[in-house]
């Protein structure tokens, strides 16, 4: 599991910790699958598990989705998909 303690603050999450952050995050809101998140936002799950792995960025048009399926905000989830830094 991603701990923030372990994370450097203004770090970027590496393609591992995305990954781990969505684990636990779909586990906590009893989402048992991609396939079921992809349900979920009308979003692919391959490209879900893309962005998520950093090897595609996800356009605008997925933030709201995301957020509203694993109840975050805009913020928290560009955080997690390492397209900003963690706030200092």
């Amino acid at each position: 599991m991603v701990q923030r303690s372990n994370l450097k603050r203004g770090a970027r999450l590496t393609p591992d910790e995305s990954s781990e952050w969505l684990r636990t995050r779909m586990q906590a809101l009893h989402i048992s699958s991609l396939e079921e998140l992809a349900v979920k936002t009308g979003i692919d799950k391959g490209s879900i598990s893309r962005y998520f792995r950093h090897e595609r960025t996800p356009s605008v048009d997925v933030i709201a989705p995301l957020c509203e399926a694993l109840e975050v905000s805009p913020e928290n989830l560009l955080i997690s998909l390492g397209a900003l830094e963690r706030k200092r």
